[in-house]
């Protein structure tokens, strides 16, 4: 069973033998790759979903974040479990696959992404980016804090780096965040965190 499943397929067959239990995964141009969270990657998602909901509750809003769910773009063979996705509760009624299998389909259903990025960079840089904003995701986060991404997009010399996609007029407008730069997201105006903080996930002294 596991051996079948890590071989290409549709996104009706990726959900349909979705394993209920053990390791996540994810559909990339067709192969099923495995989700492996570990150590101050799962700490850093912890942080910031604590520190999201936080911003929802004072501001009353009816977005809710999920423990984990399947982001499908519009393509065929492509499936993604962001680290963090915050919903709208409200456009999750018109979602025809939640209830059946944890999956949005719909850019309205999203208000944030976050990936906080590991060994598949790449995809988190390129191939999810694109689909996002093709998808009118309002935001998207890549929390790069191993500084795993080429020059190209975290700059020169390589330094950790948070990088928030703001979608303006149908496009990504791209800002980069890092040290003690304090992290600027028009969705949560209020939030008050420096790059370093979510990098630390909100530790001091290491």
């Amino acid at each position: 069973m596991v051996q079948a499943f890590t071989t290409a397929r549709s996104f009706d067959d990726f959900i349909a033998t979705y394993p209920e239990r053990g390791d996540r995964y994810e559909l990339i141009e067709g192969e099923v790759i495995p989700v492996r969270p570990r150590g101050q990657h799962k700490l850093i998602a912890g942080f910031l979903s604590l520190q999201f909901g936080v911003q929802i509750q004072q501001r009353q809003l009816d977005w809710v974040i999920p423990t984990t769910c399947v982001v499908k773009p519009d393509r065929p063979a492509a499936g993604y479990v962001p680290d963090i996705t915050i919903l709208d509760w409200a456009a999750l009624e018109t979602e025809p696959l939640w209830e059946r299998a944890s999956t949005v389909m719909a850019g309205p259903s999203i208000q944030l992404v976050v990936e906080v990025v590991s060994t598949n960079w790449r995809d988190d840089y390129t191939l999810k980016l694109g689909d996002y904003e093709a998808m009118g995701i309002p935001e998207y986060w890549l929390v790069d804090y191993k500084a795993l991404g080429a020059q190209r997009y975290i700059g020169s010399p390589k330094v950790p780096t948070l990088t928030v996609c703001s979608l303006v007029q149908g496009e990504y407008q791209v800002a980069l965040f890092q040290g003690e730069d304090r992290v600027k997201s028009a969705l949560f105006p209020a939030l008050d965190l420096t790059a370093e903080q979510v990098f630390r996930a909100g530790r001091s002294g290491l």
